[in-house]
């Protein structure tokens, strides 16, 4: 999730390679034990679906054609099957994507996955919020891309190559920051780090599955009930995990990034 402070963006599920930079990076960047989706063979297709307007649907094109530069994993946009894109609803196998005016609540994006057996991905959320992207400074392209390639790179179980916003630009939309310009899409080593999180295969598949399917998130709000338990807080309070126990071996986990207010 990507929080909307002064300066910042929100991100739900930032979750490489230690390149050179200022400040310490992460060797990894894998969100979880590392979570994933479940399939038997690579590369594989996850379903985008589109319930966005039409503000945004050309960010997600960007974002599908910069992911499927991977060699592991390609996406493709499908129509959404939320009927009310506000709630986002998620559906198996799936990763949903909805824009909405959530409200003055903080946060410019949020990923919510849902896990079974511990590590699987079964479905997937992505939401960005209009109350700001409608107004300055967060009503640019650049804004969009980063926090859209970022949420979307939440669902796949990627985390942030580095939560500090204030040190150099690491050329990759996992990588938090005061100025998008140079981080709206993917780097190398988020593709390298795909390939390690998927570098085996599974028994079985949550693709286009149809596991036993979490609660819908609602619609919004600060440190939103549906989220679960805060778990963690990263780069001073920026960024938070909130974990969601569902029983029967299936949690969600939703990433959070604070906007500046």
């Amino acid at each position: 999730m990507f929080r909307a402070t002064r300066r910042t963006i929100l991100l739900s599920l930032g979750l490489g390679l230690v390149l050179i930079a200022p400040t310490a990076v992460s060797a990894t960047h894998s969100w979880g034990p590392p979570y994933h989706w479940a399939r038997t063979a690579n590369p594989f297709t996850l379903k985008l679906g589109d319930n966005l307007s039409s503000t945004w649907d050309p960010i997600l094109v960007t974002s599908r054609n910069d992911w499927n530069v991977s060699t592991v994993l390609e996406t493709a946009i499908v129509d959404g099957s939320s009927s009310r894109p506000k709630q986002c609803r998620a559906k198996a196998g799936t990763i949903q994507v909805c824009n909405a005016t959530y409200g003055n609540n903080g946060w410019l994006g949020v990923a919510s996955i849902s896990i079974t057996g511990g590590t699987h991905i079964t479905q997937a959320t992505v939401k960005v919020n209009d109350t700001y992207f409608n107004n300055p400074p967060y009503d640019t392209t650049p804004w969009r891309n980063m926090v859209m390639c970022q949420e979307v790179g939440h669902a796949f179980g990627l985390d942030h190559q580095d939560v500090t916003f204030g040190n150099a630009n690491l050329g990759s939309c996992m990588d938090y920051t005061n100025d998008p310009s140079t981080n709206q899409h993917p780097n190398q080593h988020d593709y390298d780090w795909l390939e390690v999180i998927y570098g085996h295969t599974d028994s079985t598949t949550t693709i286009a599955a149809a596991p036993a399917a979490a609660p819908a998130a609602a619609a919004g709000g600060t440190a939103d009930s549906s989220w679960g338990d805060l778990v963690a807080v990263t780069n001073g309070g920026h960024g938070a995990t909130f974990v969601l126990d569902l029983g029967y071996g299936l949690r969600t986990v939703t990433y959070v990034l604070w906007a500046d207010r």
